[in-house]
């Protein structure tokens, strides 16, 4: 809500989200209910010219520009070896936990999260699934496909339950200054309305 306050392009939404994070950190639980249960935040961040992918691990980041194609997160990281901007010290301080060598290639996700980045987009859960439905349309995606995907139970993505999705938003954002930007938000608790 800040970097969309504050800032009037996507990339200096992303150093308004990076500062506040430097300066204050993350934390706060998920839920309402008393469990305690945080964990850390992934955004996407675009504009009409632009797009960028934030992923946050304590007061660590790592951004990636989006140059074209399809891109999604979905509660867990997902840049690896692409990686634009970073906080000064990601990779130092990975070192110093011996999470990375600092001789091969550093990976974001497989560092801070111990995934199997070579099995993200191919594993049964909420990122590959979506990656799966946003390739399908790739280059013929609308607001309606999106929607529908956003809807979609099957995938997980649409989640029920204890960890229910509560909303989901649409945005159609032209290249052409002079058309206007459409914003679709659920209205209800439930995307699947």
């Amino acid at each position: 809500r800040l970097g969309l306050e504050r800032a009037d392009t996507a990339e200096k939404a992303l150093s308004v989200i990076v500062d506040l994070l430097e300066k204050y950190g993350q934390g706060g639980n998920c839920m309402e209910s008393h469990m305690a249960f945080t964990y850390h935040n992934s955004f996407l961040i675009a504009d009409r010219k632009e797009a960028w992918v934030l992923e946050t691990s304590g007061k660590y980041w790592a951004a990636e520009k989006v140059e074209g194609g399809v891109r999604n997160i979905s509660n867990q990281l997902s840049i690896t070896t692409k990686i634009d901007r970073e906080h000064p010290e990601l990779k130092e301080y990975a070192k110093s936990n011996g999470w990375w060598d600092g001789e091969k290639e550093f990976d974001f996700a497989a560092t801070y999260s111990y995934v199997n980045t070579a099995r993200m987009t191919t594993s049964g859960g909420r990122y590959c699934e979506g990656y799966k439905l946003l390739n399908k349309h790739k280059g013929s995606i609308t607001s309606e496909i999106m929607m529908e995907i956003l809807r979609d139970k099957e995938s997980g993505i649409n989640m029920e339950g204890g960890f229910m999705t509560t909303g989901s938003m649409v945005s159609v954002l032209p290249q052409q200054p002079n058309l206007p930007c459409i914003h679709f938000f659920t209205g209800t608790p439930n995307p699947a309305r």
